[in-house]
């Protein structure tokens, strides 16, 4: 079966489409989605968040929350909001925010090739956040939230997108943070074919964002598939998703907020600091400018680091990585948070927000210290999924994002 194929996309009529798409399920919280959804009845926040449609304080992973969305999805179909095209098409997708754009294609991929690493990861998934997409899923019977891939760039692929996007666009509206979604239908039978073959033709895809829904989506196919004779071209075998090319991706910086120095003054705080950087006071808001160099703020006061080159390992695309060095080399030693992912005294601050989110968390009291880190990649990225490694946690934010309810994937 296919790397990638065309499918028949369940999508808002043309005249409804501004009120159906919303921001991912996991961008905003459920009281969030419940202000942001006042006077709009047909948001698709009812479908991916539809604990917001029950009493306040309902578990957003109970059982009848699924059985909301389902009812909720069913509704827009049976109020013909929402139309399933007739014939699997190819999607071609532009993503505008600001000076940046990006444009690829919306369309399903294979499980097999996730499972076997073709499609090639770089984050541990967490159980817990597996079994509600698990559930999602088999409770809509579709997958509407896409996994974000990225390929290398290729000169036909770019061809074909580039032919499309100058015909009349299917969709064209700006949603409510100012990025401009634009979709065109890829109707062409050849074009389809070519897509199709040259996607083939690639040794892998790449998951930028959305490990969770991939993994879900191998976990629903495995199920459906027991006891059967696995043809592998079920609906349910492949999984919704949009995909850029590499050299279109825009990746931000991560950021990171700590509660308090470890017991440390902050004079022994900067001298310690000195084993492992050098440290320069700068007069204002500093960005870092290149690899391995950071920027913190601390007491009101802006910072330039730069790790010692003698820290930096050779041939370990993990360890080398800017998150892991300020990690292994101050954050852990001395601030002894070791484990990121867990302790509580560490939070993260996406770079879409601006150095000024650390100064306010700093200057509020809640956080004591920040860093500012160069921004992740994607040849960073490619290169430890390469390697079957795991990058280090929140360490690469995407923008812009991808909006939710503009296409989906039914399993039948």
């Amino acid at each position: 079966m296919p790397l990638i194929q065309p499918f028949r996309g369940l999508r808002p009529v043309i005249e409804h489409a501004s009120d159906v798409v919303a921001p991912p399920y996991d961008v905003l919280n459920t009281a969030e989605a419940r202000e942001r959804v006042k006077g709009h009845p047909l948001s698709f926040l009812h479908i991916s968040k539809p604990e917001i449609d029950l009493p306040e304080g309902t578990d957003p992973y109970a059982a009848e929350v699924y059985k909301k969305g389902a009812e909720n999805l069913q509704k827009l179909v049976s109020d013909k909001i929402l139309m399933r095209d007739d014939k699997p098409y190819y999607y071609v997708y532009r993503l505008v925010m600001g000076e940046h754009q990006q444009t690829g294609l919306v369309v399903s991929a294979s499980v097999a090739d996730y499972d076997t690493n073709r499609i090639r990861k770089h984050e541990y998934t967490r159980p817990d956040k597996e079994d509600d997409r698990v559930r999602q899923i088999d409770a809509l019977n579709a997958q509407t939230g896409p996994v974000f891939l990225t390929y290398r760039n290729n000169k036909i692929i770019e061809s074909i997108t580039n032919k499309v996007s100058q015909t009349t666009p299917t969709y064209d509206l700006t949603a409510d943070d100012g990025v401009k979604h634009t979709i065109w239908l890829v109707s062409d039978d050849e074009d389809i074919n070519t897509l199709t073959t040259t996607f083939d033709a690639m040794e892998c895809l790449y998951i930028a964002d959305g490990h969770h829904r991939s993994a879900s989506a191998s976990r629903i196919a495995a199920e459906r598939n027991k006891g059967k004779d696995k043809s592998g071209n079920a609906a349910h075998d492949y999984f919704l998703s949009v995909i850029f090319p590499d050299n279109q991706m825009q990746i931000l910086d991560y950021n990171r907020v700590i509660k308090d120095l470890n017991g440390l003054s902050e004079d022994e705080f900067l001298t310690k600091i000195k084993n492992s950087f050098s440290v320069e006071a700068v007069s204002t808001v500093y960005k870092p400018q290149k690899r391995t160099e950071f920027s913190m703020y601390l007491k009101g006061q802006w910072y330039k680091l730069q790790v010692k080159s003698d820290l930096i390992p050779e041939n370990d695309p993990v360890a080398s990585q800017d998150i892991s060095l300020l990690q292994n080399d101050l954050i852990e030693p001395l601030l002894g948070v070791s484990d990121p992912r867990r302790d509580k005294r560490i939070d993260f601050v996406g770079g879409i927000r601006g150095l000024q989110e650390l100064e306010k968390r700093v200057n509020s009291g809640e956080m004591q210290v920040a860093f500012a880190i160069y921004p992740t990649s994607l040849s960073q990225l490619m290169d430890v999924a390469d390697a079957n490694e795991v990058m280090p946690p929140k360490s690469t934010w995407f923008e812009p994002k991808l909006a939710d309810g503009l296409v989906s994937h039914v399993l039948d």
